[in-house]
């Protein structure tokens, strides 16, 4: 096992991790990866290294929910807008493959959303049978592919022609390959329309434009959705399920809200209204009701 970088004051809660069971190294200059082992499951996501920094306990964002469940947890981290896109970090991949290490679990995931979708996506092939579960994933930022996206102009200059590159592409190797994503917000469902292989499936999660993410956390399902695909119980249905909490997601009804205001559907904005009204407290939606109804 090998331990580096102890002078740096934001690695050393990983640190003290990896002296027990685990590893923290760097991956060239602007990455490096963790691992908490707890076998036999693995988690393997991809994380922006400035978040980490600032977050509270300097640790990867999935860390406790793997702690808590027993996993195993593999993070890349990133600093800066990479896009994991590093022969350093192709390197580490080609090893873990060579070794065989992926295969030593019973069950591995591989989790991102945007760019770390993007990037889970693409090195999931260097671990054939894991299952993704990926949200608003980009399939590549190659100009030539998807010029219509610009939302992530500096990633214009990365090479996304070599290896682990087109992320649909490296996805082959996964029994099944969950796309959650905006079906109404254009550039994710281009993206995700590029990821059409039979072993892929959509999930539809509308009105969360660019949060889709942060609605699945606020809703508390993002969690119960990793643990459903890690036991290899997750399917549409069970999404389906779970996304009936935005009924009572505050992100969720104000954007429905707001969409039909912007179509011009009073009845519709006055329906959506009484329904939110007489399930939750919500002064905003009953404020809006008495608008409609002339009493202010």
């Amino acid at each position: 096992m090998e331990i580096l970088d102890e002078s740096q004051d934001w690695q050393q809660p990983m640190l003290e991790i990896a002296k027990g069971d685990g590893d923290f190294l760097p991956l060239g200059d602007r990455h490096w990866a963790f691992f908490a082992e707890h076998r036999p499951m693995l988690l393997v996501t991809f994380e922006d290294a400035a978040a980490l920094r600032n977050s509270d306990d300097k640790l990867p964002e999935h860390f406790q929910l793997a702690k808590s469940r027993g996993w195993s947890l593999l993070t890349i981290l990133a600093d800066g807008e990479t896009w994991w896109r590093d022969p350093s970090v192709y390197d580490y991949f080609d090893r873990l493959s060579d070794d065989g290490f992926l295969e030593d679990f019973d069950s591995v995931i591989f989790y991102g959303a945007g760019a770390a979708g993007y990037a889970a996506a693409a090195f999931s092939i260097a671990a054939p049978g894991a299952e993704l579960v990926l949200i608003a994933p980009r399939a590549t930022m190659d100009p030539a592919i998807v010029g219509w996206d610009d939302r992530h102009r500096s990633a214009r200059r990365l090479d996304f022609s070599d290896r682990y590159g087109f992320a649909p592409d490296m996805t082959e190797s996964a029994p099944k390959v969950w796309v959650i994503h905006d079906p109404q917000n254009p550039p994710d469902a281009m993206h995700a329309a590029l990821f059409t292989r039979p072993w892929s499936t959509p999930l539809l999660a509308r009105r969360t434009g660019e949060g889709t993410e942060d609605t699945l956390q606020e809703m508390q399902v993002l969690h119960r959705i990793l643990e459903a695909a890690m036991e290899r119980k997750f399917s549409a249905e069970v999404f389906s399920w779970l996304w009936r909490g935005r009924r009572s997601n505050a992100s969720y009804l104000r954007a429905t809200l707001a969409a039909a205001r912007v179509s011009g559907h009073p009845r519709r904005e006055a329906m959506i209204c009484r329904s939110v009204t007489a399930r939750l407290d919500a002064p905003r939606f009953a404020r809006r009701l008495a608008e409609l109804n002339g009493e202010v």
